[in-house]
């Protein structure tokens, strides 16, 4: 999982706090099973398998033209675990791992007409230590977290990096939920070191619900039993992963873009508290670049403009916390 979508993921424990203004005992707990509802890679076990249908994109090198290509290919395996190993009454100790394995066979055409394939492997992890306390601010409820993330590939650990979050309850009623929020990212390549955050979940009569996360998410969501769920919108994600030996080059180098995925998502309860989710839809890529690791985004040498393309994505997940929430 990249470093921006970390940083959303872990901004977003706090809509836990909209359940536990009455029992302060249990706040812990909530943001627990309120995260692991929202997002699957913050259960204890979650699998994905996700595949790309080909498409076709245009690339510059240093600002200058590069070559036409096609993803022939691409699919991905996402393994994460998560989980607190200290909880008491006003704050948590824990931790999360995830494992990302990416497979490309991309085909370019250059300008002189010649044709080039290439097939890759990429493998990609992250560690975080996560630190969450449980506060208040103006007689609402705040929740500020920290955490300390390293990152890697499967030869070297390549960043450490940070961010620290707070987030205000608004307002919590039985059917509305606002808060507000800001990132605070510490890594040298991030695009934005301090991200504003809206939370705005709105409960109607034929049971709806508006579930606005911004900027992870937007979905329409409504659930037909205890054990079903059927979601319908948008949501931020990425890939990121690093390179080595790029134009017979020493420096390593990071590719990282941002993806937004728009379609639908069906969830599904199966015994023994596991959830199978099956997702589909168009993915935009709105930039995919290669920079060198110490330095930022921005600096990127090169620069890929992809055209859309549907996403398939199969996953399994262990969630001990309860039932989808209505």
């Amino acid at each position: 999982m990249n470093f921006t979508k970390k940083v959303l993921l872990i901004s977003f424990l706090t809509p836990a706090a909209f359940n536990f203004a009455q029992n302060k005992d249990s706040i812990p707990q909530k943001i627990t099973a309120y995260y692991a509802d929202k997002f699957a890679l913050a259960r204890p076990l979650n699998i994905e398998f996700s595949q790309l249908t080909p498409y076709k994109f245009s690339s510059e090198h240093l600002g200058n033209y590069f070559a036409d290509g096609k993803v022939r290919n691409l699919y991905q395996v996402k393994v994460s675990t998560s989980g607190n190993f200290i909880v008491k009454k006003k704050w948590m100790l824990g931790a999360t791992l995830n494992y990302n394995y990416t497979s490309t066979s991309v085909e370019l055409n250059y300008p002189d007409g010649t044709m080039r394939v290439q097939d890759n492997d990429f493998h990609f992890h992250s560690s975080s230590l996560n630190f969450t306390y449980i506060s208040k601010l103006w007689n609402k409820p705040v929740i500020y977290t920290a955490s300390a993330v390293v990152d890697g590939s499967e030869k070297h650990f390549e960043r450490v990096k940070g961010l620290a979050t707070a987030t205000l309850l608004l307002k919590a009623n039985a059917t509305t939920k606002t808060a507000i929020g800001l990132v605070g990212i510490i890594d040298p390549s991030a695009q934005i070191p301090v991200i504003p955050t809206f939370i705005y979940d709105q409960k109607f009569e034929n049971g709806w619900r508006i579930d606005l996360i911004l900027p992870k998410q937007v979905y329409l969501k409504k659930s037909f039993s205890e054990n079903s769920r059927f979601s319908l919108g948008s949501e931020l994600g990425g890939t990121s992963f690093y390179l080595y030996d790029v134009l017979q080059s020493q420096e390593k180098y990071e590719l990282r873009q941002v993806e937004i995925n728009s379609g639908f998502m069906y969830e599904h309860f199966l015994g023994g508290s596991f959830v199978a989710t099956f997702k589909t839809g168009m993915k935009n890529i709105p930039n995919s670049r290669i920079f060198k690791k110490n330095e930022s985004f921005d600096s990127y040498i090169f620069e890929a403009n992809p055209k859309p393309t549907f996403y398939f994505n199969l996953g399994i997940s262990f969630n001990p916390f309860g039932k989808f929430i209505k």
